[in-house]
């Protein structure tokens, strides 16, 4: 029985509204789980890759998954696929507007984005659980961020990453793309600028 039927409050509404509810629970269910967890799983089973004591779990390059497909509208309305940055060392951050951490974390990734974009560093935003764009264009002025994010409300772009890989199990969450589009590192917490070229160094540092 879906989570629609079960609760009566919402028979009224229509079925594209339920239908978007029942994907925003799950993304949100998603990520209080890995909360509670503390992100040191990726999702049971074999995984292929290391935690660090700082919180950044790692993948060697033959045991690093595939991205999946990235790839909608920005938060100001342009189309965007993280696939045509293949060749590109890319960073994604999923964060919202509504988020403290993230808020904190903000200006560290811009001064970040602007020191390795010479070096060949992409930064790319997924924009979740905002109900609508405008607090996310707020939250792009107020801390001068320049990098495009992906408009993501209920979480369907998370919930893209295989189980058992290196997935953004929270908000914040920062994944880091190797040149070939496999997932080398993440972490599950706010990261300071000095984490998070830490994190960057040895995937960009490979040949």
């Amino acid at each position: 029985m879906s989570a629609a039927s079960r609760a009566p409050q919402c028979s009224n509404r229509t079925r594209s509204r339920a239908a978007l509810l029942a994907a925003g629970a799950a993304a949100a269910a998603l990520v209080l789980s890995a909360c509670s967890s503390g992100g040191t799983s990726g999702g049971g089973g074999d995984t292929n890759f290391v935690l660090g004591k700082d919180g950044i779990a790692t993948a060697d390059k033959g045991e690093r998954a595939d991205a999946p497909d990235l790839s909608g509208k920005t938060v100001d309305g342009k189309q965007l696929d993280v696939d045509d940055f293949k060749g590109k060392v890319v960073v994604v951050n999923v964060w919202g507007s509504w988020c403290p951490p993230c808020r904190a974390e903000a200006p560290g990734f811009q001064k970040v984005s602007e020191d390795l974009k010479d070096q060949g560093v992409q930064f790319v935003g997924i924009n979740t659980r905002d109900t609508s764009t405008g607090p996310a264009l707020a939250f792009e002025k107020t801390y001068g961020v320049t990098y495009p994010s992906l408009y993501d409300p209920t979480g369907k772009l998370m919930l893209r990453f295989e189980r058992g890989t290196l997935n953004p199990q929270a908000i914040p969450s920062t994944l880091v793309f190797d040149r070939d589009g496999k997932i080398a590192a993440r972490s599950l917490q706010a990261l300071s600028e000095e984490k998070l070229r830490k994190m960057i160094a040895p995937v960009l540092a490979e040949k």
